[in-house]
């Protein structure tokens, strides 16, 4: 099945080639059809143009340019209209190697088998892990998850790594506030099953962290929306 992946980036330059050539790598090794959708918010660095560039190369990359700094969960959006239409599946990754892309493939497939219709890149169940975070980040992360249990069984909620089939987001109402766009797919996505799929998650090695206290506060925003609504169901 052919596969758009999503990568929002700002200010990336640093490592956005080496992420598509890696990628790149791995589809090409595992006999996959993907695209690599870049949606980059006019990052001053540059990180556009070298995206156009790889594009030019005939990697099997495109760059969504959009005009400022507009949020994460909203350039997956974007990323996802604009990804091409005969994508059957579409996800997101993060562009600063914090996901492990050697575990695409098998997301891919979990979804290409018929079995299952989205699939998580999860730090959280067995095999999975997180390297290099100071432990209030690392608590930060427990506490958001365990926030969302009521609303669902996946235990890595705020993971931004993950595949799902197209037809699972027909219809629905995606809430682009903060950057936990994972949550809001998984909530609300119109699924039958999934997996979480287990990776070693390894903080970034350039830029800057999207984590700040107005995207926590986005994120309790963003939860309270999704209570109040299975509530009133």
């Amino acid at each position: 099945m052919k596969f758009s992946i999503v990568v929002p980036t700002y200010n990336e330059s640093a490592g956005i080639e080496k992420l598509v050539r890696r990628l790149t790598e791995v589809f090409q090794g595992a006999g996959l059809d993907g695209e690599i959708v870049v949606v980059d918010d006019n990052s001053p660095d540059g990180t556009g143009a070298i995206v156009d560039r790889l594009e030019r190369e005939g990697l099997p990359v495109r760059c969504l340019h959009r005009p400022g700094k507009m949020g994460l969960s909203s350039g997956v959006i974007d990323g996802w209209k604009f990804a091409r239409p005969a994508s059957e599946i579409v996800g997101a990754m993060d562009a600063d190697f914090s996901h492990d892309e050697t575990i695409l493939p098998k997301m891919a497939q979990a979804i290409a088998s018929g079995e299952y219709d989205l699939a998580i890149g999860s730090r959280y169940v067995r095999g999975g892990g997180i390297r290099n975070w100071p432990w209030r980040r690392k608590v930060t992360s427990l506490v958001a998850c365990w926030m969302a249990r009521p609303l669902t069984r996946v235990k890595d909620i705020t993971s931004g790594f993950f595949l799902v089939r197209r037809s699972a987001l027909d219809g629905v109402d995606l809430d682009p506030i903060g950057f936990k766009i994972g949550l809001e797919v998984v909530v609300k996505a119109k699924y039958r099953r999934f997996i979480e799929i287990p990776y070693v998650f390894t903080d970034r090695v350039a830029g800057e962290s999207k984590l700040n206290s107005r995207e926590i506060v986005n994120y309790l925003k963003q939860l309270g929306k999704m209570y109040r609504a299975r509530f009133a169901r």
